[in-house]
């Protein structure tokens, strides 16, 4: 079961109201009931006329029925606790930007790529690649740190294909590769979802990445 929040379902305000102790406390009265009732049942049957094997199995399959609903009760709680803050809370990030290492959707517009190689390098080159983790094209663009605009260029200075693309920048001193560093793109977040990972963010042009894993966080252009 997935909860989901997108731009055209974000509530004005509030968000899923968290069921109760109340409720959760009726729900186990019952079930500690209908327990109580089967177990006095079973001792007080008479030992001449036992209770006939049919009913006996009606009688269980109505406790794991209870039983069933209990558990499920239980996780709707969970789910609704969940929906009702963490997902609620990231409303706000519904249209705005968030940096991600996860491949980002690259068309018409220029992505913002946040560049920090190794201090110790003498020169930095950005490494592209698609989807499938293929490199399609690198370019030296030198030290230093800071955002850059990635136009999306092959290495005949072509525009690459409409895709979904990730980066690594490889620091070099003297020659040699010291350091592989996943570069972090900015894209704008199209969704929220609450699934079995955590709370996920579903991008613009398709990928997504889970909360926990965003960088950063900034207004759209």
């Amino acid at each position: 079961m997935v909860s989901a929040i997108t731009a055209s379902t974000i509530p004005s305000s509030g968000g899923a109201a968290p069921m109760t102790a109340g409720t959760t406390a009726a729900g186990s009265t019952n079930f500690d009931t209908f327990l109580r009732m089967l177990t006095t049942q079973l001792k007080n049957q008479d030992p001449l006329n036992p209770m006939e094997g049919s009913d006996f199995a009606v009688q269980l399959a109505t406790f794991s029925g209870v039983e069933q609903q209990a558990q499920t009760n239980k996780l709707l709680q969970m789910m609704l606790m969940q929906s009702g803050g963490s997902l609620g809370q990231l409303a706000d990030w519904i249209g705005k930007e968030v940096r991600t290492t996860e491949p980002v959707w690259f068309g018409d517009k220029a992505l913002t790529l946040d560049i920090a190689p190794d201090s110790r390098a003498d020169s930095v080159t950005l490494v592209v690649l698609n989807e499938a983790g293929t490199e399609v094209s690198r370019e030296e663009i030198g030290p230093g740190e800071g955002q850059i605009d990635w136009f999306g260029r092959d290495d005949g200075g072509e525009k690459l294909a409409d895709g979904r693309y990730s980066f690594v920048i490889e620091s070099s001193r003297a020659g040699e590769v010291i350091s592989e560093d996943a570069v972090g793109a900015y894209v704008r977040v199209a969704e929220a979802e609450l699934g079995n990972r955590g709370i996920e963010l579903i991008f613009e042009g398709g990928g997504s990445a889970l909360a926990s894993d965003i960088e950063a966080l900034r207004g759209a252009d």
